[in-house]
């Protein structure tokens, strides 16, 4: 299968590409090839494109039995209005831009696998959610809603089309687990807010094994979350890494602070949401890492 990715050179895009290059044929779609050939795995090939010339795009993706569209700049940063817009337009508009390209090539993709994220769910304690319940409202739900809406093209042109609702990304490379460790090996760590917020989260090669699930089932489609089958509280989160580390867990940081340093973001982190992959598993997707510690002896090699 002949698969390219857009967002590539990413936490979760390399770690895809690094899995799947033995099986399939692998170009990741790039502003600049040359550095990013040297940060791919072997024998994935980086293409480069000029984002302000759509006919580039159309060559690229012609023929691709595949795309996988990873593109967006990381969430876990104060959300300022200039941050919200280049959040916004690196994913919304991007894709967009994407679709108009696999609009115009002579063979359409058969499968197309776009990322979005769980924000589009309510950010609640008290809120269960599964890939039928309604999307809320806010910035990352409109941003999901959003996202979502810009790829739905693709499917009047016969693609496959699965969104990829990603939560709490487990992995040492990137994302949420390397900030929390650095407290917790001195000693300091512990729950974040009320620990009473749920934590939807994924080991990372359950990202990378679900998505390979999805490539090689023509018969799903539509939304599937990927967040393993047992969330956590962040009280248990941080009670589960303090034991895997042999670390103690006795200090809290307080509500106050974290909304002092994240702003608006802050309440993704303080309310959180417990989200079911239920179509995944009715689907038959077997988790490797379906319990938190479990997941986190993975990865801390204990």
């Amino acid at each position: 299968m002949r698969i390219i990715t857009a967002g590539g050179t990413g936490f979760i895009g390399k770690a895809m590409l690094a899995a799947y290059r033995a099986e399939h044929t692998l170009e990741v779609l790039t502003r600049d090839p040359n550095a990013a050939q040297a940060r791919l795995p072997e024998g994935v090939r980086a293409i480069g494109w000029d984002g302000a010339t759509l006919g580039e795009w159309v060559n690229r993706l012609d023929g691709a039995d595949a795309v996988i569209n990873l593109v967006g700049e990381s969430i876990a940063q104060r959300w300022t209005p200039a941050v919200k817009q280049r959040l916004w337009d690196s994913r919304v508009k991007t894709t967009e831009l994407l679709v108009q390209a696999v609009q115009q090539v002579q063979t359409p993709p058969r499968i197309w696998l776009q990322a979005s994220a769980i924000g589009i769910y309510d950010q609640s304690p008290d809120t269960t959610a599964d890939e039928s319940s309604p999307p809320a409202s806010g910035f990352l739900a409109d941003l999901g809603k959003a996202w979502e809406a810009a790829a739905q093209p693709v499917a009047s042109l016969g693609a496959r089309l699965c969104y990829m609702r990603i939560g709490v990304v487990l992995g040492l490379e990137s994302g949420a687990l390397p900030q929390m460790l650095t407290p917790f090996k001195l000693g300091v760590g512990g729950p974040i807010g009320s620990g009473k917020q749920w934590l939807s989260w994924i080991h990372l090669g359950d990202v990378v094994g679900a998505a390979a699930f999805l490539l090689e089932r023509d018969d799903l489609s539509g939304a599937f979350n990927f967040t393993a089958p047992q969330p956590a509280t962040m009280d248990e989160f941080a009670k589960t890494l303090g034991r895997v580390l042999l670390r103690p867990v006795i200090f809290r940081a307080p509500a106050f602070a974290v909304r002092l340093m994240l702003g608006e973001m802050a309440e993704f982190v303080l309310q959180g949401s417990r989200v079911l992959p239920k179509r995944l598993l009715e689907a038959g997707y077997e988790f490797r890492f379906p319990t938190l510690e479990a997941a986190l002896r993975d990865l801390l090699g204990k």
